[in-house]
């Protein structure tokens, strides 16, 4: 067995330090030691929620109904000006990278049979559903097949590093992160930010603990501590302490950092599959 100790990106005072133990091919990320904001320990201090109250949290997901109450920086300066910053900066993108989306787009529109873009209902900011907006990196009939491919992740979420559903273009654009450009237009609608926790599924929000589930306090974003930290090859659970850090250290300061350091990540592909 060999193992190597790696340091993940530090933004403000969050240092992890993670130990990665190699046993017959699989990765084992382990947490060795994590700074949190104190109100992050209360929350995963705090006592287990009974069967009822479980029972009422996944009733409210269920319906797409609130389940946190805001949260983050809510300082009326600061969210008028994130809000411009994402306005500004994804329209900005888009009309930098027209070039780039529209070849994608002529591509996908022969190779996927006429439907260049796959959209899902996710669950954002405070519980509220939105239809998020991808370039098809799939086969069309991908999610009727998902029961036979192997989920490589831990957590509720739904991962494998050689997912026999991707195309040969879909390789590409999900290793670049491509197929995430048209979430620019959720950003521009109000659905998302260009920085904050990415949105997820309801049905592996209701698999979440109670002090993840915070997460969802903040508007959702395209980028975040997670995606410059290694994405897919980072555990769920710190994952989720991730976005907990950035839900008490919000401010315009850590988006402009978060944003400085995303194109260096997304050019080397790491965690991205």
């Amino acid at each position: 067995m060999s193992s190597c100790t790696y340091e993940l990106p530090t933004v403000g005072n969050l240092e992890y330090t993670l130990k990665v133990e190699r046993i017959k091919g699989s990765t084992i990320d382990r947490r060795r030691r994590t700074r949190l904001g104190d109100r992050d320990r209360r929350a995963m201090a705090r006592r287990p929620e009974s069967p009822e109250e479980e029972l009422r949290a996944r009733r409210l997901i269920d319906a797409g109904h609130s389940f946190v109450e805001p949260a983050g920086n809510r300082e009326i300066r600061y969210r008028v000006l994130k809000r411009l910053l994402d306005i500004l900066g994804a329209s900005l993108l888009i009309v930098a990278l027209a070039p780039l989306l529209l070849t994608v787009l002529a591509v996908l529109l022969v190779t996927t049979r006429g439907k260049p873009f796959y959209s899902q209902e996710r669950v954002g900011y405070c519980g509220r559903r939105f239809r998020m907006w991808k370039f098809r990196s799939m086969r069309l009939d991908a999610d009727k097949l998902q029961h036979l491919v192997k989920n490589e992740a831990d957590g509720p979420i739904f991962k494998n590093r050689c997912d026999p559903r991707i195309t040969r273009i879909g390789r590409i654009i999900r290793a670049t992160s491509i197929d995430e450009l048209p979430q620019l237009f959720n950003v521009l609608l109000g659905h998302m930010s260009l920085v904050g926790p990415r949105p997820m599924l309801a049905k592996e929000v209701a698999q979440q603990k109670t002090w993840q589930r915070r997460r969802f306090a903040v508007m959702p974003g395209l980028t975040c501590l997670w995606q410059i930290s290694g994405r897919s090859e980072v555990s769920f659970e710190n994952w989720m302490r991730m976005d907990l850090w950035y839900l008490s250290h919000q401010n315009l300061w850590t988006d402009l950092k978060l944003l400085v350091k995303t194109p260096l990540k997304v050019v080397t592909g790491k965690g991205a599959y």
